[in-house]
């Protein structure tokens, strides 16, 4: 089975890291059969650099250069439109791939035809993969998905395989700042997708203080509230639930970063000990 990889990158992007996302898609035990880069406007001349070294090495890379910058989910339903493949994988520019992911992915897919998403957990790391902080844990089947989707989002973006048509089928993904991936399951799954996480950690996830920091102040608040109505006008959510979500996060959207990030790290994420991860594996994924 032939799979895409979709990737977007913008100017902000820090060329270090897009070259180590990129070097660990070639360390994959199983080699995509293209990457689509999607450039969200012009972008500066180092990460210009990094994409034309890796079209060296990849020749199956195609660059998709957007004139402006519009954000993540316009740009990534650009890139859809050059996937040639049913079968794509997400990934973003900062993050670093575990070399077993697409393997292990698509292999269930192949397993699992019913199946029309799969994801997996994630090891967050700050400075190295070799010094995992915490893992976002996300729910296996499809019922705790579902259950779990009203109230967070039930799936780790950039780990996310998915088939390209049920995604189309659902609209793509939309205008919707910080919230375009969660709008986009709550779509597919009211449309009957079936969704699984492999519950095993297939990607290093960078944390930084800007992670926590742009996950609060009131411009995040409104964004947040906007995606809650619109989930309440799609009848995905019940009007009770949405306040009951809107006001249990208000009070950590308006914590200072540092205590927000406490709050993330101890009651959000599980410690970095029950990562399914090798420490032979990890220090591999440092190296990248």
């Amino acid at each position: 089975m032939s799979f895409s990889v979709l990737i977007a990158v913008y100017n902000q992007e820090q060329p270090h890291f897009l070259q180590q996302a990129l070097e660990s898609l070639l360390q994959q035990t199983l080699l995509p059969n293209e990457v689509i880069v999607v450039e969200d406007g012009p972008l500066t001349s180092a990460l210009n650099e990094v994409l034309a070294h890796f079209q060296r090495q990849y020749k199956a890379c195609k660059r998709i250069a957007k004139p402006r910058q519009e954000g993540l989910g316009l740009a990534l339903n650009e890139g859809l439109k050059h996937c040639q493949h049913d079968v794509v994988a997400r990934m973003d520019s900062d993050d670093i791939c575990m070399p077993q992911r697409f393997e292990k992915q698509l292999s269930y897919l192949q397993i699992h035809p019913e199946v029309d998403v799969v994801g997996s957990w994630v090891a967050e790391f700050s400075t190295t993969p070799a010094q995992v902080i915490s893992v976002r844990c996300v729910p296996e089947t499809h019922q705790a998905i579902w259950q779990f989707a009203h109230f967070r989002n039930p799936m780790n973006h950039p780990t996310v395989m998915f088939r390209k048509a049920k995604v189309l089928q659902a609209g793509g993904y939309r205008y919707m700042p910080a919230f375009e991936d969660y709008d986009l399951w709550a779509r597919m799954l009211q449309q009957g997708a079936c969704f699984h996480n492999l519950q095993e950690c297939l990607l290093w996830f960078r944390l930084n203080a800007n992670a926590f920091r742009r996950r609060g102040g009131w411009r995040y608040i409104a964004a947040e509230i906007g995606f809650q109505k619109a989930l309440v006008r799609r009848q995905f959510l019940m009007p009770t639930q949405a306040l009951g979500n809107i006001v249990t996060r208000l009070c950590v959207r308006l914590l200072p970063t540092f205590w927000r990030r406490k709050f993330y790290m101890t009651q959000l994420r599980a410690t970095a000990s029950v990562a399914k991860c090798s420490p032979k594996v990890i220090k591999e994924g440092g190296s990248a």
